[in-house]
């Protein structure tokens, strides 16, 4: 079963007044190069999807555009997921501390369901996640209807849970699944990358 890791990095930043997120450097690196670094050891292949190619050249990575530009996450995941080999473990660029245990605890499990995905108290981590070849008729419906949550279409397919519990064991789930948006939460993610080296 072949896993693609695919890195989204479709976002407007438009918190982060305009400027990419992904290459924000944290800890010597950019914030695009750690999510690429936790990957790497876990999937068959990665790639990326964006609309903005020549910011990501430098990554020597396959790269996909959007199939249904602005429409959001789910757009993404269905670009990737189209992209992808069987499965695509799909993330966010702007995770700064994803950690290759916890990806692998995911893509371990892919064949179990059509989504496999880790659940904190009620929020699902749903740019943290295994999607399967199953899910693309659904995700499309939805696009095509403008309906863009991504849990929208999680009643059609097979949804294997992976608990907090089990991902606490390797980073506490509010690090590991941290996004970076704003100023603030940059601030703060400097500050834990220096913690964590």
């Amino acid at each position: 079963m072949k896993v693609t890791g695919v890195v989204q990095a479709g976002g407007k930043s438009t918190r982060m007044g305009g400027r990419p997120k992904a290459l924000i450097q944290l800890g010597g690196r950019s914030i695009v190069e750690r999510v690429v670094a936790a990957l790497t050891p876990v999937v068959d292949d990665v790639l990326v999807v964006t609309n903005t190619p020549e910011l990501y050249a430098f990554l020597g990575l396959p790269m996909v555009a959007d199939v249904y530009p602005d429409h959001g996450s789910l757009g993404g995941i269905y670009s990737g997921l189209s992209a992808a080999g069987e499965i695509a473990f799909t993330v966010a660029c702007d995770m700064p501390f994803l950690h290759p245990e916890v990806v692998r605890l995911v893509v371990a499990r892919a064949g179990e369901g059509d989504v496999v995905i880790p659940r904190v108290g009620e929020q699902y981590e749903t740019m943290h996640a295994a999607y399967g070849k199953a899910c693309l008729p659904h995700i499309e419906e939805r696009l095509r209807a403008g309906r863009l949550r991504i849990v929208g279409f999680f009643d059609r397919v097979r949804v294997v849970e992976i608990g907090e519990a089990e991902i606490a064991r390797f980073r506490d789930p509010a690090v590991a699944f941290m996004n970076v948006n704003t100023p603030d939460e940059l601030e703060r993610a400097r500050a834990l990358a220096a913690e964590l080296r």
